[in-house]
């Protein structure tokens, strides 16, 4: 619950800062690429991954099941709809992150349940709306500038 806490008070400041005042750089066209609204904001769906029931004790199994964990997190960036994910480093209950660019549950439902680990029950989802910065939406091409090497 603290690193919930935790998480949703930044991500509150990020959205927050989107509030300071006018900029005089501001792109109208740019803006609606990332589907920004007046205030340089959009709707996002945020999806808390937590342990869950089904534990896999066998070794190469559980690792072909995170394999297949990050293909799909990878699939699902390529395809423009995962903005943002990964773990959490504490090793608690709440095990991760996506930030789905979706305006409903329902499709953030869908697409989380794309994830093999969530299907074979050792992650379940907890969902919420979320409206966030727009810029957001670039975190996936700056990664690519940025990492070394491209396999998850």
């Amino acid at each position: 619950m603290k690193a919930t806490s935790i998480l949703l008070a930044l991500l509150l400041s990020l959205a927050l800062s989107g509030f300071a005042q006018q900029s005089a750089s501001y792109d109208s066209t740019y803006a609606r690429k990332l589907g920004a609204d007046f205030r340089g904001m959009r709707q996002y769906v945020m999806v808390f991954l937590k342990k869950g029931p089904t534990t896999i004790a066998d070794t190469a199994k559980r690792s072909a099941l995170q394999r297949a964990h990050l293909d799909n997190i990878g699939k699902l960036a390529k395809e423009g709809k995962l903005i943002l994910a990964g773990p959490f480093m504490d090793n608690t209950e709440l095990r991760g992150i996506y930030l789905f660019a979706v305006d409903s549950l329902e499709e953030a439902q869908q697409l989380a349940n794309t994830d093999p680990a969530v299907v074979a029950g050792t992650l379940i989802m907890e969902l919420h709306p979320w409206y966030g910065s727009a810029a957001l939406m670039e975190v996936p091409k700056i990664h690519s500038k940025i990492q070394k090497n491209s396999k998850l």
